[in-house]
């Protein structure tokens, strides 16, 4: 074979193992990119459904604690928001507000509650309906970013 020819044949495929080194190169990084994204965007989703429970929830509960007449449509707004969790959530979420849309349906059973009830049940803490919901909130948001920096890692 001709020596020239042998250092063009080196010089391709040379060329052609540095361009599919680089396009697959681009290919991994395009593919972490999306993942990232893909990731901040549902921990953005969860963050939302999140925040609007809290606020639904609360608004729920202070009704209950005032009122024997439940107020229906944002009961049902709230258990829309859980069910929206169901799509993005752990079972462990959804199950905590489960717990906290059942115990604002027991609250309205129970007897109206004075400013004095209140200020005893806030001092006691147990006014702070969502606190094991925020908690398993904030543990898995925590998960989320351990998981994602172990798999980047």
């Amino acid at each position: 074979m001709d020596v020239s020819l042998i250092s063009g044949v080196a010089a391709l495929a040379g060329a052609a193992i540095g361009g599919l080194t680089s396009a697959v190169a681009a290919w991994f990084s395009q593919r972490a990119t999306a993942q990232a994204q893909w990731h901040a965007t549902l921990t953005l989703r969860r963050q939302d459904i999140y925040r609007d429970f809290i606020e639904a929830a609360a608004k729920c509960y202070i009704d209950a604690l005032q009122h024997g007449n439940p107020d229906y449509p944002d009961l049902v707004s709230l258990y829309a928001k859980i069910s929206r969790m169901r799509v993005l959530s752990s079972t462990d979420i959804v199950e905590r507000a489960e717990q906290v849309a059942q115990k604002i349906m027991d609250t309205y059973s129970e007897p109206d509650k004075s400013f004095a009830d209140l200020r005893d049940m806030a001092k006691s803490h147990a006014i702070d309906l969502l606190s094991d919901f925020s908690k398993a909130c904030r543990m898995e948001h925590e998960g989320h970013g351990a998981r994602r920096f172990l798999q980047d890692g």
